[in-house]
């Protein structure tokens, strides 16, 4: 019984260190990937200012053919909204918050119960092409766990931003 309780205070312990450590983990997370195109950031901003362009070159598109996506509107205020069975894909909508075509878009997304993040893309000329900036940022002030997943997040979204921005290059370079 002694090894039994000792052991139950040890969890309880572990625990309540986890949650502590969890009060000095970042409060918010970024994931930020680039590539340079070499076309015109004309050529390049309708691509994502149209959520609809998104199933040629988002990486998240493909992955679930059971996917059903909506559409509404263009421009600012346009929203895409999606609901997957598959869990890498999940449910959640996207609205365009800001449009500076053909410069700059920042977008709210809205996952649900995990929370919602704004995304954004740049584009800047460099050299003969544009650079192409493609930003996540999430606050977990509230979210002990979700402090926790910032640490991890930018692993996690990092190949499929490079995948997607590749993605992007090939479809703007092949127009």
């Amino acid at each position: 019984m002694t090894f039994l309780r000792r052991l139950v205070v040890s969890l309880l312990i572990l625990l309540v260190l986890l949650l502590a450590a969890g009060l000095f983990l970042p409060k918010t997370a970024h994931v930020e990937r680039s590539v340079v195109i070499n076309a015109p950031a004309e050529t390049i901003f309708p691509l994502i200012a149209d959520f609809k362009a998104w199933e040629r070159w988002s990486p998240w598109y493909g992955i679930d053919p059971d996917t059903v996506y909506t559409y509404e509107g263009s421009g600012l205020g346009a929203r895409t909204s999606w609901t997957s069975e598959e869990r890498s894909v999940g449910s959640g909508s996207q609205e365009i918050t800001a449009i500076n075509p053909p410069n700059s878009m920042n977008t709210a997304l809205d996952f649900g119960a995990e929370g919602p993040a704004q995304a954004y893309f740049t584009l800047a000329p460099e050299g003969s092409g544009t650079r192409v900036t493609w930003g996540f940022d999430t606050d977990f002030t509230n979210s002990y766990i979700g402090r926790y997943f910032g640490l991890v997040l930018d692993r996690m979204l990092g190949g499929p931003y490079e995948t997607g921005l590749a993605n992007l290059k090939r479809l703007a370079e092949s127009s």
